[in-house]
């Protein structure tokens, strides 16, 4: 009896091997290789018969765009652009229970408001009265969306390919979906690459929005082939730590909008609250003359974000003192430590560092490298920074600040909450910033040398020397 054709596919990049291993050869992944049986194997060229002709039209067509579909839920339109695009897929990532799948939820109910719109909503991991639960426990009891419970692609396609198409589709989760002519179970490369190409050729043709829910690897990224989220028009990740209220969902891939535009959420009783102005919110218990803080100047996407920057050391009698570090890169740490001992004279190699971001947020960009710094400087001196200044800049390894972008809609913002002064790196004669910044009502100190804010601290020091212990403790108690 003739053996049948198998393969052995990684279940991580969704490479195929000749034979098992136990690591996989193109990602290095572990115990990630699958054995799946393959029809044929072998490949084969274009046969004699001609394909049919291609009709190429211009760039600039004749017909309107489609317009955007609005849910009226400002946080997730920013994210998507604007707002939906018919016929454009999502791909929705994040950890268990950060959220996914209450938001899209929300965005069902508040998008079936509109007028001849029909949502439907398909769950393969909870059956239609959990679903209904969770709508309740949400107050969208009464909202117009359809439920289903279904894992088969054939049996989905045939349900949504009619003239009647509906408006959005929701697919809660693309893992549990599968296509029963292949041998392969739900979950894997092949299955989940297929039955995203079946509902993403669906969509294009029916004009309808298209959600899919992925789930997520140990590391963060989403579970499945990386060809995915090349076939989806837009990747949305939910981000946020369980011990903090607060959900960012951040585009990483949008070719309707810009990327890394982030929509703000508060997880409350009622499911997910968009917070309209995060910074206010971030900055809501900051304590003022603490030694340790600053406040950066932050932008994620085109939103400016003000966030709080903690910092503790503490002298230690290891040899190897620790660095620990939430929410920003720990390798960036180092650097900014190294920088603060050999340009700067400031000994903290027999100190254990801790640097927190507060609010749960990740900071990527590295105009925060003075704003952290300065929290250094204040833990280790027990100077406080300012509490109307806000700290922005990008250090170097010679100790020298370099200007940022966009630091006129950093300092727009700070003086919108109230702030009246920030340290900042200079700007060049020929960015043309000056002007944008000279209408600002703050009090901007340009530096060119990581030297300088220590000497700006050490000045601010001076005029206010920070309270001993018991001081403070007279002081709250009056």
């Amino acid at each position: 009896m003739a053996r049948s054709n198998v393969i052995f596919v990684c279940q991580e990049c969704g490479a195929n091997q000749a034979k098992w291993s136990g690591q996989c050869d193109t990602c290095g992944e572990w115990n990630s290789i699958v054995e799946e049986a393959a029809k044929d194997t072998t490949p084969k060229g274009l046969s004699a018969k001609k394909g049919r002709r291609i009709e190429f039209v211009g760039l600039k067509g004749s017909e309107k765009p489609l317009p955007r579909m609005l849910s009226n839920i400002a946080e997730f339109d920013r994210v998507c652009g604007g707002g939906l695009v018919p016929g454009s897929t999502i791909l929705v990532g994040g950890d268990p229970g950060i959220g996914k799948s209450t938001v899209l939820l929300q965005v069902c109910a508040a998008l079936s408001k509109i007028e001849g719109s029909r949502c439907i909503y398909i769950s393969g991991e909870e059956a239609i009265d959990q679903v209904r639960m969770r709508a309740e426990r949400l107050g969208l009891a009464d909202a117009n969306v359809e439920l289903a419970s279904a894992t088969s692609v054939r049996d989905i396609v045939a349900s949504l390919d009619e003239h009647n198409a509906p408006t959005v589709v929701v697919a809660d989760s693309v893992q549990t979906l599968y296509v029963d002519n292949l041998d392969s179970a739900p979950g894997t490369v092949t299955q989940v690459r297929t039955s995203a190409q079946e509902l993403i050729r669906l969509a294009k043709r029916r004009g309808f929005a298209l959600f899919l829910v992925g789930h997520v690897t140990k590391e963060g990224n989403i579970a499945g082939p990386k060809v995915l989220e090349h076939m989806v028009d837009c990747v949305l990740y939910f981000e946020g730590e369980r011990g903090h209220q607060f959900r960012i969902l951040r585009a990483v891939k949008n070719r309707f909008g810009p990327a890394d535009e982030i929509g703000v959420f508060e997880m409350t009783d009622a499911g997910l609250a968009e917070v309209s102005n995060p910074s206010a919110i971030f900055l809501a218990d900051r304590e003022d003359g603490v030694s340790g803080a600053s406040v950066f100047a932050g932008i994620e996407g085109s939103r400016p974000m003000l966030v709080e920057i903690q910092a503790l050391t503490a002298p230690t009698a290891f040899g190897t003192p620790r660095r620990a570090v939430v929410g920003w890169d720990s390798n960036r740490l180092s650097m900014i430590l190294a920088v603060l001992e050999t340009r700067c004279g400031l000994s903290i190699g027999g100190h254990d560092v801790y640097l927190n971001v507060a609010g749960g947020l990740r900071i990527s960009e590295p105009a925060a490298d003075l704003a952290v710094a300065a929290a250094l400087v204040s833990s280790i001196t027990g100077v406080p920074v300012p509490s109307e200044i806000v700290v922005f800049g990008e250090i170097g390894l010679s100790g020298e600040v370099r200007p940022v972008s966009q630091s006129d809609v950093r300092l727009k913002e700070a003086s919108k909450l109230g702030f009246n002064g920030a340290v900042a790196p200079e700007i060049h004669r020929r960015s043309g910033s000056a002007k944008k910044e000279s209408t600002q009502n703050l009090s901007v100190v340009r530096i060119k040398h990581l030297e300088q804010l220590l000497d700006y601290i050490r000045i601010e020091g001076e005029k206010n020397p920070p309270k001993k212990p018991h001081e403070k403790a007279a002081a709250n108690q009056g």
